[in-house]
C-alpha cells in the first residue's frame, strides 16, 4: 500500500469537512481515517478538532490514537481543539491530553470588550521566523473561534491578543499546532496549510 500524503484524522469534529476541501483547493487528495495503521503510514498528519477536550480525548482512547499520536515522526498539524490537545492537560473537563507539549489549557479570561469565547478575525503575530510563516505578514488576520487557550510558553511560535495574550501557534519538533482555523481564514490560511504541505522540521 503506497502511504497517503495526507492523513486527516477522523475524530468527528465538526469542521472535518471544511479542513478536507481546503486541501483539496490546493490540489491535495487529503485521506479522513482514523485507523491508526493508515495514520501512522501518512507522510503528513492533521489532528483537526471542534468541541470538548474531555470528549475529544475519550474518542482518540476509544479509538486507539491517543498513545499513538504522540508517538508519530512525520509533521503532525493540531488544528483549534486539535492544537489544544497537544498539550499536557486542560482546564476543560479536567483532562490529561496527550502531552506533546509542556503547558495547560486554560479559559480565556472574559471582559466587556473582549467576551469568551473568542470568536471572529484578530491578528497573527508571529514570534518565529518558522517556515509555516512564509509569505505572511505579521498582523495578518485569521478567524478564531475557541472559549479556551495557552499562554505563551517556549513552543509558542505566533501570539493574538484578545485582552491577554494567547497562543496563535506552536511548534515542537514535528509537531505544529493553530488555535486559529487555517480553513475558514481565507488566503492567509491557505498559505499556512500548503506552508505545513512543504514544512519538514
Amino acid at each position: 500500500m503506497k502511504s497517503p500524503e495526507l492523513v486527516v484524522i477522523d475524530n468527528s469534529g465538526a469542521n472535518l469537512a471544511s479542513v478536507m476541501a481546503a486541501f483539496d483547493r490546493l490540489g491535495v487528495r487529503a485521506q479522513l481515517s482514523a485507523e491508526p495503521r493508515r495514520i501512522k503510514a501518512a507522510q503528513r498528519v492533521v489532528l483537526p478538532g471542534v468541541g470538548a477536550a474531555a470528549h475529544a480525548m475519550a474518542l482518540l482512547k476509544r479509538l486507539e490514537l491517543a498513545e499513538l499520536i504522540p508517538t508519530l515522526t512525520q509533521p503532525v498539524l493540531g488544528i483549534c481543539l486539535g492544537m489544544q490537545l497537544l498539550m499536557r492537560y486542560s482546564h476543560e473537563g479536567d483532562t490529561q491530553t496527550l502531552g506533546v507539549m509542556d503547558a495547560d489549557v486554560e479559559a480565556l479570561t472574559a471582559s466587556v470588550e473582549f467576551p469568551a469565547p473568542h470568536m471572529g478575525w484578530n491578528q497573527l503575530e508571529p514570534r518565529s521566523a518558522s517556515p509555516l510563516w512564509r509569505g505572511l505578514s505579521a498582523g495578518d488576520y485569521v478567524y478564531f473561534v475557541h472559549g479556551y487557550g495557552v499562554r505563551p510558553m517556549a513552543h509558542t511560535s505566533a501570539t493574538v491578543r484578545h485582552g491577554e495574550v494567547w497562543s496563535a501557534a506552536v511548534e515542537k519538533d514535528n509537531f505544529c499546532g493553530l488555535q486559529f482555523h487555517p480553513e475558514r481564514s481565507s488566503a492567509v490560511g491557505a498559505k499556512v496549510l500548503s506552508n505545513f504541505l512543504c514544512w519538514n522540521p
